[in-house]
């Protein structure tokens, strides 16, 4: 391992020494969107646990706790500011529901993913063909839905359903990584993550802030689709930097600074410097794509664009001060 990858992961960018592994973070990341969040915060997260109460979520063992330190109504508050109080608490349902998906897929397919297929399946005729479900889980994305349906556009919500499928097929692919302990190569750690991110169903419903729907010429701009798929990359992966030491404790392979870490075979720390610098240059390419197609958009589009900026910024302060991923905390930034 060369000692320039090294000595990159023990100063800060100010020229400071960091002291644990989040400060490192903050000193490397490139974060140009300045920090808002939405007034409406504190009715969303008394309303988000009544929500999965009612659906009977929260009587799952462990649930109530993962909640308390995840704090989706926070998320949903750091990534949608500008939203009303009825579209921030669909967004806060949503992450909520998607955190419970996410961690019961994880926990049944960890060891045998063929035993996640009726989970997976019922969430797809759902989502695809409007059957009704036959459990709690179930229900509550039946319910979210129906929520999606009243808020939106008929076009809006089928983009919000598709998606949706995407993140729910993503789960399968993840379960299989890690069922198999095979080195994953970095790519496929960042294809599977792109899937199980479940950020870009969120869109859609940002257009809903203004009175028309984004055209299909603008939803299919090449440099949209790009913008989609680079503002979901990293916010995901902002995430993977603060995750990865609860993640490595855990045994979990899709993050992508441990893709670094096995690539390179160098320490977390290093690893994390790698997987800022391809933030930083995900980042930087959204800034440029951004200011050259902005000024071509409708208001629906540009609502559809701002929403992208919101995830990418959410993610970032989000995942620096939840509860969930303290753990990074706890590891120096100097090997």
């Amino acid at each position: 391992m060369s000692t320039t990858h090294e000595e990159a992961a023990v100063g800060a960018a100010d020229g400071s020494r960091a002291a644990h592994l989040g400060d490192l973070i903050d000193a490397h990341l490139h974060m140009p969107f300045p920090f808002v969040r939405n007034p409406h915060e504190a009715e969303a997260a008394a309303d988000v646990g009544i929500w999965l109460r009612r659906w009977g979520l929260t009587d799952e063992p462990g649930v109530a706790g993962m909640i308390a330190r995840t704090r989706p109504a926070q998320l949903a508050s750091f990534t949608s500011p500008a939203v009303d109080s009825g579209l921030l608490r669909i967004v806060a349902h949503q992450i909520a529901y998607q955190f419970v998906f996410d961690d019961r897929a994880e926990d049944i397919g960890r060891h045998t993913p063929a035993a996640l297929v009726p989970m997976l399946c019922e969430s797809i005729a759902v989502l695809r063909d409007d059957r009704t479900p036959g459990t709690p889980l179930g229900a509550a994305l039946a319910d979210l839905y129906r929520q999606v349906r009243e808020r939106c556009t008929p076009g809006q919500a089928a983009r919000w359903a598709w998606k949706s499928q995407e993140y729910v097929h993503g789960l399968l692919y993840e379960a299989v990584a890690q069922a198999h302990p095979v080195v994953l190569r970095t790519g496929d750690c960042t294809s599977i993550r792109s899937l199980t991110a479940g950020v870009e169903p969120f869109y859609p419903l940002y257009e809903t802030a203004t009175p028309d729907e984004a055209s299909p010429a603008e939803l299919h701009h090449p440099a949209v689709r790009r913008l989609s798929r680079l503002s979901a990359d990293a916010a995901v992966w902002t995430a993977d930097l603060f995750s990865a030491v609860k993640e490595q404790r855990a045994g979990e392979m899709i993050n992508l600074a441990l893709a670094y870490q096995r690539e390179h075979h160098c320490s977390l720390q290093t690893a994390v410097v790698l997987a800022i610098r391809r933030v930083n240059s995900t980042i930087r390419e959204f800034e440029r794509l951004h200011a050259d197609v902005e000024p071509q958009l409708s208001p629906a589009g540009r609502a559809y664009v701002e929403g992208m900026i919101g995830w990418i910024r959410g993610c970032y302060h989000w995942s620096r001060s939840v509860p969930r991923y303290a753990d990074v905390k706890s590891v120096p930034a100097v090997t």
